[in-house]
């Protein structure tokens, strides 16, 4: 039954005819997010149907034992188990041993089609065997459900379209306006001089990480300039716009993340609607969230941006007292609450007929689109007589074809189980062969490891021989290769893991399997903690977003150690070498020489990574840091004294710069001079200081301003080719 048509009164009619006319039955309605079951609750609670709502799952099985209450409400949720080490072992225990639940138990599972294929609704039959299914959907079945969906229902009882609804004004049909907001790069030229300079030292895979988290079409759709064009748009409306100028009706704006959402509110915050919206998502706040964030001076992490956000708008509430709060008036004081930003929160089950318009800026599909713009569909006064639908997507195709298969004859009455079991089948052999295949490239991939294909081999093959800088640079399409097969098996896995035995799979293959997974799970974290190829893109999240903001503007409308996300240098220079040597994966701590050979090659990647900010002072410790190795691999040391001398180095490299600096040179750049001016400290300040006497504002990149630069360079230098020599030096340093 289409959304907003009255689905649930017709579970409470049905409720209410089932338990009259059978002594025996008793029946539990099933939803699958807190804001359904409230609603659920709310809505027999209104028509004089008391309903007594499942607190935890224990309080669920109890009441399925009693013979009273007759009617109750749970998420589905409650069902499940968690750590579930064995799910196949589970089950079996959960079907021998099945809940003694008193009477004919009816399970009314609303929303079906999101949480009835897969372990829970295993654990759910397996619970309760007798128990009669009767699903629920405001949604019709895509063919891609079909496959299922009908596997566990069978056909369609009764089918009431969108379409239906809106001829029998039970709903309100729904306009739609798609609204384009050009963005411009308006430097191509200084992106790419940008993004170079702020990822020098990062390898081909590492930019491409860095590429691929900030090149997408959403970092770039997320510009300010673009963003600040929709909320200027969404203000006018809300000027000239009838139900929403004369505040009896609201709006909802759909976001593509917790961020993006949280940014939206703070814009909202300098115009007319600050204290009459608010912002409604899944996070909860904590201060686990930035314990790991802090990057440095000046940056500002997104996890470290939501997290102000929350703290500042829910002062002392709890995030639920807050989102209540801000859905009660939403819904009964319009006037009070005119806008919800919300990424998935409120697209499903959320009932307020004041809400006329919904802004979608965020890619949606199917199911879930049809749900979220059903959310201005439902009745209010006699002046709504339309649900509006902004689109800053461009969804139109995508907007048509949901309402086309809501309003179009639903063909599937006509499968018989021996169709479902084909169904069944066929999706099971191609993931069957999709993982076999995976499992085959992978073991492909690594054959040419050395025997006895020990982590030390692994390394070798995937990192080189570190002594040789070049290596680590030219295994790197094996390494990539070997990231991207594991990704694939794990997907592979993922995808009939719940049905594993039902693909055909035997015990002894399953434990092969899952081996082999744990195995490649963990070679992929040995190879990239080995590589130093654990790239924390939060360090460059700032210089990324100050790239996207100012360069694209827009036209008129699972943590692996206790360390987080820390470098290995940096474990080793805060908390010291046995703790660095802690964090890194088993299977590499387990061996001196890949504990060693991680070390180094961690090293050379920082030597490298930095050396155009002071190549004297790198090239010295390129140089250490080769006779450290020499001296390992001879023998002529013992491990204790390699450590030793290995973590001295990396404090050297981390910290950039050597014992016995004078204290005068007391930043980076002042060093970088006196390293590569020949140790001469009264030169390297006279540089220093002129450069900072009369160097211009932001000179780099500017061939006018450069040329000033080289000219107070050569007055304290006197030396052309010096001055050439020097110069990148001083380009390189931050703080000029």
């Amino acid at each position: 039954h289409t959304q907003g048509s009255g689905k649930s009164i017709i579970m409470v009619l049905l409720a209410r005819w089932i338990l009259e006319n059978n002594p025996n039955a008793r029946v539990a309605i099933i939803t699958d997010r807190d804001e359904l079951d409230k609603q659920i609750e709310r809505v027999f609670n209104d028509v004089g149907e008391p309903v007594k709502r499942a607190i935890s799952g224990r309080d669920l099985m109890t009441q399925l034992t009693e013979a009273k209450p007759r009617l109750l409400c749970s998420l589905v949720h409650k069902f499940g188990k968690k750590n579930v080490d064995n799910f196949e072992e589970f089950i079996k225990e959960l079907e021998s041993q099945p809940t003694q639940a008193v009477g004919e138990i009816f399970l009314f599972v609303d929303e079906c089609h999101r949480t009835q294929s897969g372990k829970l609704h295993r654990t759910m039959k397996a619970m309760l065997p007798g128990a009669i299914f009767i699903g629920f959907t405001g949604t019709p079945l895509l063919k891609k459900d079909k496959q299922t969906s009908l596997e566990v229902f069978g056909k369609y009882i009764h089918t009431y379209k969108f379409n239906e609804g809106v001829e029998d004004e039970v709903i309100l049909d729904l306009v739609y306006e798609a609204r384009d907001i050009d963005q411009i790069i308006s430097s191509p030229d200084r992106i790419d001089a940008w993004f170079d300079s702020k990822t020098k030292g990062l390898n081909d895979f590492q930019k491409s990480e860095l590429k691929k988290k900030w090149g997408t079409m959403q970092k770039v759709l997320s510009s300010r300039s673009r963003m600040e064009k929709v909320v200027s748009d969404i203000i006018f409306d809300f000027n000239v716009k009838p139900r929403l100028s004369s505040e009896k009706g609201n709006a909802i704006l759909v976001t593509s993340s917790i961020y993006e959402a949280c940014r939206y509110f703070e814009m909202l915050q300098n115009t007319e609607l600050k204290g009459k919206c608010a912002v409604v998502t899944s996070y909860n706040l904590s201060t686990r969230d930035i314990t790991t964030e802090d990057t440095g001076a000046n940056t500002e992490t997104e996890k470290e941006f939501i997290y102000k956000t929350y703290k500042t708008l829910l002062k002392d509430k709890q995030t639920e007292t807050y989102e209540d709060e801000a859905k009660e008036k939403f819904i009964n004081e319009p006037a009070n609450m005119k806008l919800l930003v919300v990424v998935a929160k409120l697209l499903v089950g959320f009932d307020a007929p004041p809400c006329t318009y919904l802004y979608i800026d965020r890619t949606m599909e199917d199911h879930g689109l049809f749900q979220a713009i059903c959310r201005v569909n439902r009745l209010d006064t006699d002046d709504k007589q339309f649900g509006y639908i902004v689109d800053y997507k461009d969804l139109f195709r995508k907007v048509e074809n949901a309402v086309a298969v809501y309003t179009s004859e639903l063909d599937y009455d006509d499968f018989d189980k021996t169709d479902c079991d084909i169904l069944l089948q066929d999706r099971l052999k191609k993931g069957r062969e999709r993982l076999d295949n995976a499992l085959e490239e992978i073991v492909l991939l690594c054959e040419p490891v050395a025997l006895p294909k020990g982590t030390i081999e692994f390394i070798h093959y995937f990192c080189g021989n570190p002594e040789n800088p070049e290596e680590l640079k030219s295994r790197e399409a094996q390494r990539t290769a070997l990231y991207k097969a594991t990704v694939a098996l794990i997907r592979a896995y993922a995808n009939i893991a719940d049905e594993i035995e039902a693909a055909g799979y035997t015990e002894k293959e399953i434990e092969h399997i899952k081996k082999h997974l744990d195995f490649y799970l963990k070679l992929r974290e040995e190879i990239r903690k080995a590589s130093g190829e654990t790239l924390d893109l939060k360090t460059y999240e700032a210089d990324m977003r100050h790239l996207i903001d100012n360069y694209i503007q827009a036209e008129e409308p699972q943590k692996i150690s206790p360390f987080g996300e820390m470098t290995l240098l940096e474990i080793i220079v805060n908390t010291g070498i046995a703790d660095a040597i802690n964090s890194l994966p088993q299977g590499i701590k387990g061996s001196k020489e890949a504990v060693a050979e991680t070390i180094e090659n961690n090293v050379r990647r920082k030597i490298i990574k930095e050396h155009l900010i002071d190549p004297a002072f790198f090239e010295e410790m390129s140089v250490l840091l080769n006779e450290i190795i020499k001296e390992r691999k001879a023998n002529a040391i013992t491990y204790e004294e390699y450590l030793k001398k290995i973590a001295d180095l990396a404090k050297k490299v981390n910290e950039g710069k050597s014992d016995g600096i004078p204290d005068a040179l007391n930043t980076p750049a002042k060093r970088a001079l006196y390293n590569n001016l020949s140790l001469n400290e009264p030169l390297a300040l006279s540089v220093h200081e002129s450069i900072c006497q009369y160097g211009p504002d932001n000179w780099k990149g500017n061939e006018t301003k450069e040329r000033i630069i080289k000219g107070k360079l050569y007055e304290v230098l006197g030396d052309e080719k010096e001055v050439e020599r020097i110069f990148p030096i001083v380009k390189e340093q931050g703080e000029y």
